[in-house]
């Protein structure tokens, strides 16, 4: 009976001992699976940062079991996507619950087919670009204007207020780095180029767009010109004046950047006489 109960007592203590060794296993590996997780929410977090279309906003990203839920608000559809393909990019994620919100804007989501990665991430970026130099610009940011870009052929299609306006905004994506073509559809309608012209003045007379915002989106327009290279331009703002200096390569570059800068909403002048041309000056 002795004998008995010694070995009765001794399973006991194996069973406690086994379960308090599982239970530390178990510890060790929720612990490594959240330190995974932090270093890829790290990782999706700092691809954001370095994109030049996703750095402006303030997106929440947390990942559980290799799926990344983004929350926040971006400005338009093409960075919601965009914001979707960069996460996607990061290794480990295989998944994206983006319940990124669209200020002011209705979400639509576009089939992604088979298409590679690579693919829809080139096409995701064009269309970014593309539709913030339509928002920026004063004489397109009004228009009811839908980009959507495949390999490279944007498509433009929507309502424009003039002639000159819809042969703006194809000029605007056609200049555009890795644009091979555009397909214009635009239809012009007299009520087309109307729909923010009161606010643009709201907001010029207010002094709503800092000078801060109008260099930033002066200098990512020269960044997204693929006919300027906007490296070697500084650009300074103060009370909506822009002030332009450093070198190009040639007069119809000076002319482009001098224009460029005019046509950014809240722009009330600009000062190119620092601007130098390559070559003119020893």
């Amino acid at each position: 009976m002795r004998r008995l109960k010694t070995i009765v007592l001794t399973t006991a203590t194996l069973s406690v001992l086994t379960l308090g060794t599982m239970t530390a296993h178990a510890a060790d590996g929720d612990m490594s699976r959240q330190l995974t997780e932090a270093r890829q929410e790290g990782s999706v977090w700092t691809a954001f940062a370095l994109n030049r279309h996703l750095s402006p906003f303030s997106i929440d990203v947390e990942v559980e079991n290799g799926v990344a839920i983004l929350t926040g608000e971006v400005e338009s559809e093409v960075e919601r996507d965009l914001a979707e393909q960069v996460a996607l990019g990061v290794e480990g994620i295989r998944e994206v619950d983006n319940q990124l919100q669209v200020s002011g804007e209705e979400v639509k989501r576009a089939p992604d087919g088979e298409r590679s990665f690579s693919s829809r991430f080139n096409d995701a970026t064009t269309t970014a670009t593309v539709k913030s130099k339509l928002l920026w610009n004063r004489n397109t940011e009004g228009l009811d204007i839908n980009v959507t870009s495949r390999d490279g052929v944007v498509t433009l299609e929507g309502r424009a207020g003039s002639e000159a306006a819809s042969e703006l905004a194809e000029r605007l994506a056609r200049n555009t780095e890795g644009v091979r073509r555009v397909e214009n559809k635009l239809s012009v309608s007299a009520e087309g180029g109307t729909a923010d012209r009161a606010r643009e003045q709201v907001d010029n007379a207010g002094g709503a767009i800092s000078d801060a915002w109008i260099t930033s989106k002066v200098k990512s327009s020269f960044l997204f010109n693929s006919n300027l290279d906007g490296l070697d331009i500084s650009v300074e703002t103060r009370n909506g004046q822009v002030t332009l200096s450093g070198a190009v390569a040639s007069e119809a570059e000076k002319s482009l950047a001098v224009e460029i800068t005019e046509n950014i909403r809240g722009v009330r002048g600009v000062n190119a006489g620092s601007l130098r041309v390559g070559g003119m000056e020893d």
